[in-house]
């Protein structure tokens, strides 16, 4: 669940972890085992992300399969696209045949490593729960598929130059995958789409894609047998003559510049997200779309200004992203959420950082917005002080070391 230093740090995540705990065991036992096609399917979904499997699970069936076995298909496509190791010549003609290689319940093909070699070994199976969906579902997985696979093609010898190429190309990544679910959501009949949907639902893949690109900086610039260049050059270029070269020590100051102003070019699709969100109708719905989002905002908080971005691993701790999984239940719980990560972001703003100006005006924007449009006064606060964690911790450990007195004793009284 998380080392105990950290739990005894911040002893009101407990609770939601213990819950998280359950939950992950819950979603394993609703594995539909009467259908070895769509029971292999959930079992590969959570292996290659256990979050997602958990979050879907609280969809209606039919809108769970069909969910499942999109993010499956686009996973597997970006599989293809991330290996490195697989030639032009043969990667490209994949990714553009994608979408009717998902009708044929023959075809796999070996690339990848770990979980995502298994589920490319395994595709045949994904695909013949594809062909198990209603037709409503099968198109628009295919229409996506076709229209992902043909833009992560494009890029393949296209380098991210410009922000109008890095929006390019996170909208064939992720934001496709927010014009995809809406497709789904419409074909359930459990919502309706609103005159701006494709804006908005772009924007809400945008605003993931760009959060794990951003976070992903180290992996992706390590990557053998050759790096992967997501940050467009408009903005690194502006700090370093190489994008590898912001991960060199000696251009620390530089490269936490360049990373807080690649957070401040996320952070314009908050508003469509918070739009998007205040839309849903179906309480299983919005909570699955909420959680992700709330994630990235986390994310992007503890990313900024951080210079372990371009050192290690930077995410949020399990505990935390279970409290969010917990207390995500309505649009001001949301509000509330956004509200503290971007009154976190604002607080590691130094003013002499060449985009302070911007950040806090998109900022004070997103806080402005929370607060005209959510109840924020009752809500719990996301971002814990150590005085309030550490005076939490002593009023739970207070009743604690009671009862371990009263039972010491006890046994005591009975030794003498």
């Amino acid at each position: 669940m998380g080392s105990l230093s950290t739990i005894l740090r911040h002893p009101d995540e407990i609770y939601p972890l213990l819950k998280l705990k359950l939950a992950i065991m819950r979603a394993q036992n609703q594995i539909p085992l009467d259908d070895p096609h769509l029971a292999l399917c959930y079992s590969l979904l959570q292996n290659v992300s256990k979050s997602f499997s958990l979050v879907i699970q609280q969809l209606r069936t039919e809108l769970r399969d069909a969910v499942c076995v999109f993010y499956l298909i686009l996973r597997a496509l970006d599989t293809v696209e991330d290996d490195t190791s697989i030639p032009m010549e043969i990667k490209v003609p994949i990714l553009l045949a994608f979408h009717r290689h998902i009708y044929d319940r023959d075809w796999h093909f070996t690339c990848g490593t770990k979980e995502y070699k298994v589920l490319m070994d395994q595709f045949h199976h994904v695909s013949a729960a594809f062909l198990e969906l209603e037709k409503g579902y099968q198109e628009a997985i295919e229409d996506i598929t076709k229209r992902m696979g043909a833009g992560m093609a494009k890029f393949i010898s296209k380098e991210v130059e410009t922000v109008y190429d890095y929006d390019e190309y996170c909208h064939y990544a992720a934001g496709l995958v927010g014009l995809g679910l809406s497709k789904l959501l419409l074909a359930s009949g459990l919502e309706i789409l609103t005159p701006d949907w494709k804006q908005i639902s772009n924007s809400t893949g945008l605003f993931l894609q760009k959060t794990n690109i951003i976070k992903d900086y180290l992996e992706d610039v390590n990557e053998i047998p050759k790096p992967r260049m997501f940050w467009p050059r408009e903005i690194w270029g502006k700090y370093v003559n190489k994008l590898e070269e912001l991960k060199n020590e000696e251009n620390s100051t530089k490269a936490v510049q360049c990373l807080n102003e690649m957070v401040t070019n996320a952070l314009i699709h908050v508003e469509d997200c918070l739009k998007s969100m205040a839309g849903l109708r179906d309480p299983a719905i919005f909570k699955s779309c909420a959680i992700p989002q709330i994630v990235a905002i986390g994310t992007l908080a503890l990313c900024y200004n951080n210079v372990q971005v371009f050192r290690g691993v930077v995410k949020l701790r399990r505990g935390l992203i279970a409290k969010v999984i917990d207390r995500t239940k309505t649009m001001d719980d949301v509000y509330g959420a956004f509200y503290d990560f971007s009154h976190m972001l604002k607080t590691k703003v130094d003013k002499n950082d060449p985009n302070a100006m911007k950040t806090l005006q998109r900022l004070e924007t997103i806080e402005k917005v929370c607060r005209e449009n959510g109840d924020l006064h009752k809500r719990k606060s996301y971002v814990n002080g150590e005085t309030q964690s550490m005076a939490l911790f002593i009023l739970m450990l207070v009743p604690l070391l009671a009862i371990l007195v009263f039972v010491y004793l006890q046994d005591l009284s009975k030794i003498l």
